[in-house]
């Protein structure tokens, strides 16, 4: 299963998640403002990843869901860090579906600075979706 991830973080936190789940599934993170975030070829599964700031999420975040190709991703898998709720989930979710692409329904949310259980349900959260 070809797979890719992307994140926007801040602080970190969400940046420590993606690595977890990109480690897991033998690829690299990459920011989602990075110059190779692009995805240029065909994956079958996007783990995509951001936070929460000021009610929404950030507009380097908003920019990249909008270059998304559904011709190039299979379907979409949603993490994200906070410290207070987990609707970026939701607004990422959206986004993926506005382009017509598939966003599956399991989801992973850590609340604050991911522990290293954190990461390591990370990690467990890619295995299974990569099946």
């Amino acid at each position: 299963m070809k797979t890719a991830v992307r994140y926007f973080s801040r602080s970190g936190n969400t940046k420590a998640v993606a690595e977890a789940i990109a480690q897991a599934a033998g690829v690299d993170a990459i920011s989602v403002d990075a110059q190779d975030a692009a995805i240029t070829e065909p994956v079958d599964l996007l783990f995509i990843g951001g936070a929460l700031y000021k009610y929404g999420i950030d507009d380097h975040m908003k920019a990249y869901l909008e270059t998304l190709d559904k011709d190039m991703i299979g379907k979409v898998a949603v993490f994200s860090t906070s410290w207070f709720s987990k609707h970026a989930i939701d607004l990422i979710k959206n986004g993926v579906k506005e382009k017509g692409i598939v966003a599956v329904s399991d989801f992973l949310y850590v609340r604050g600075k991911p522990n290293d259980a954190q990461k390591k349900n990370a990690a467990e959260f890619a295995k299974k979706l990569m099946g």
